[in-house]
């Protein structure tokens, strides 16, 4: 039999088990793209669990496994993470009432958690967590007359369960094709392990400080960016054309330029010639160029100041976010998750009420989007995801929620701008559902990325740091250059009907790089569609594109 204080300590164990592990099983990600990582995901899922379960005090088995499963559902995060609690609330059901656990009640605690977590995805895939859940409940039912020494079991069960984890490269093509196993298997079975190490040993693994690095990629350093700013000063500026001056020779001017800055964009039109550089000496750019023409638009920024300003601002947004509870006193309210302060903006523009940071590697807890519902002032709330591997989390969120709920399945920015848009406050819940739904389908999305590590991906052979071009949801093409990316990656989504070009770009795209990637995307395609430029600040993405 195993008691409370035994399987507490043992869950524990599990917690730091994945925890010391997750590097390795954020590298089991096939697709090369970052993104919020299964390892990560799943370790700080387990780990919310310590905390509240220190203090139990000779619990029964059903006590430990009711806080494991309601603090794993709160601060699940990613659809692994999700998948994780809804395992251990499969445990809790099968063992609620149980002082201790038994082989028997083990057996149930496996068959209650297959029941739970396949309920909770749409169409399971085979070949992942899932399966290897359910592999170990059939297996576990096979074994059971076996063995009178619950240790001996569960031995045995983890056993099988790592050759199911294996097993896990045969039934999907793609990890197959990667030789790697699925990484939320991998996770789940390092719980166990940590879990069962403990139940031999009575010794709880540690969790190892070295891999006690922030688990997102967005605390940034700033002295770290500082170093990669050569010049201070952001100088622009136009010089005005007119009879005297419309035949410059500006080619002296973008040498001397070139001398004294970086990112010097020169660009000539009818009207004026449009400077943009970085330099230490903005005084200098400004006296030279008043010989070509009087000066215009002037705009002198400090940029190590601008970056000290985005980074309290962006970790002030992670850190000190607080949602109260607020009475739902409208019909409607909108909560978004999202990153990057344009694209905050562009929401809030569009009506929402409540933000939630959040995103590609960093995917917020049912917890984060539950409170975001519930500060949210209104009967009837439409949650936009905005990416696919939070969808799980929000519709946890949404069923935990004290009103009525619908999680619109966004897939990407594009997809809730596009919802937002077509939201009609005349019309009933049901029918803005359906109508902010369908708006997905006349939307083309695309998004130009970078790999994080060598792989080899549907065809293609990709290596580290290299351009990756996403076309509604699928890699389109790989390449080496941000800006030829982003022009073929459009090329690709425009067709005879499209009428509408939106780019956002990113925060490692400077303003200087993306007005001149949005001239050159003007010169090839502005025939007949109208095309728009948003500073969105996202990270991970260079560019978000969307064509209508």
């Amino acid at each position: 039999m195993i008691n409370g204080t035994a399987l507490k300590n043992s869950i524990i164990s599990g917690a730091h088990n994945i925890f010391n592990q997750k590097d390795q099983i954020n590298d089991l990600n096939v697709f090369p793209i970052p993104d919020g990582d299964t390892g990560t995901n799943m370790s700080m899922t387990a780990l919310s669990v310590i905390l509240p379960m220190s203090n139990l005090s000779s619990p029964s088995v059903g006590h430990v496994l009711e806080i494991a499963s309601i603090e794993m559902l709160k601060s699940a995060r990613g659809n692994s993470g999700v998948i994780l609690s809804l395992i251990f609330k499969g445990f809790y059901e099968a063992l609620k009432n149980k002082e201790t656990a038994s082989i028997s009640d083990i057996i149930l605690c496996f068959e209650k958690s297959v029941e739970y977590s396949y309920k909770s995805v749409s169409n399971p895939t085979e070949g992942t967590i899932l399966t290897v859940i359910r592999l170990i409940s059939e297996y576990s039912k096979k074994i059971e007359k076996k063995y009178k020494d619950i240790t001996d079991f569960l031995s045995d069960i983890l056993e099988q369960g790592h050759i199911f984890v294996n097993q896990t490269k045969e039934m999907l093509p793609v990890l197959q094709k990667a030789d790697v196993v699925d990484a939320g298997a991998f996770g789940f079975i390092s719980i166990l392990e940590g879990m069962v190490y403990y139940i031999k040993t009575q010794n709880i693994i540690n969790k190892n400080p070295t891999t006690e690095a922030s688990s997102y990629s967005n605390i940034v350093d700033i002295e770290s960016l500082e170093e990669v700013i050569n010049f201070s000063y952001c100088t622009e500026f136009l010089i005005n054309k007119d009879d005297t001056n419309k035949n410059l020779d500006i080619s002296t001017l973008k040498t001397y330029l070139d001398l004294i800055g970086d990112s010097v964009v020169v660009v000539p039109d009818t009207l004026f010639i449009k400077i943009h550089l970085h330099t230490d000496n903005p005084g200098k750019a400004l006296q030279k160029s008043l010989k070509y023409g009087y000066l215009t638009d002037i705009k002198i920024e400090n940029m190590r100041e601008q970056y000290k300003k985005i980074i309290k601002t962006k970790q002030d947004s992670i850190k000190d976010i607080v949602y109260t509870p607020t009475p739902p006193i409208n019909e409607y309210g909108f909560v978004s998750i999202c990153s990057g302060r344009g694209i905050e903006n562009i929401f809030k523009d569009l009506s929402v009420d409540t933000i939630v940071y959040g995103g590609q590697t960093m995917n917020p807890s049912t917890d984060d989007i539950l409170n975001a519902i519930l500060s949210t002032p209104a009967q009837n709330v439409f949650v936009l995801p905005n990416n696919k591997n939070i969808f799980m989390a929000a519709e946890q969120a949404a069923k935990l929620a004290d009103r009525n709920v619908c999680v619109l399945q966004s897939k990407n920015i594009p997809h809730g701008i596009s919802a937002m848009l077509t939201f009609n406050s005349e019309i009933s819940f049901s029918e803005n559902t359906l109508y902010m739904t369908k708006s997905f389908e006349n939307i083309s999305t695309g998004q130009i990325t970078f790999a994080e590590k060598d792989s080899n991906f549907d065809g293609h052979n990709i290596k580290n740091n290299e351009i990756l071009a996403m076309q509604d949801g699928k890699l389109a093409f790989v390449e080496k250059d941000v800006s030829k990316a982003l022009i073929k990656l459009i090329k690709n989504m425009i067709t005879r009907d499209s009428s509408y070009i939106t780019i956002i770009y990113g925060s490692d795209i400077s303003t200087a790089q993306a007005e001149t990637i949005f001239s050159n995307v003007e010169s090839k395609f502005s025939s007949n569609i109208e095309i728009t430029l948003i500073n969105g600040g996202q990270p991970v993405y260079y560019y978000i594109v969307s064509v209508e």
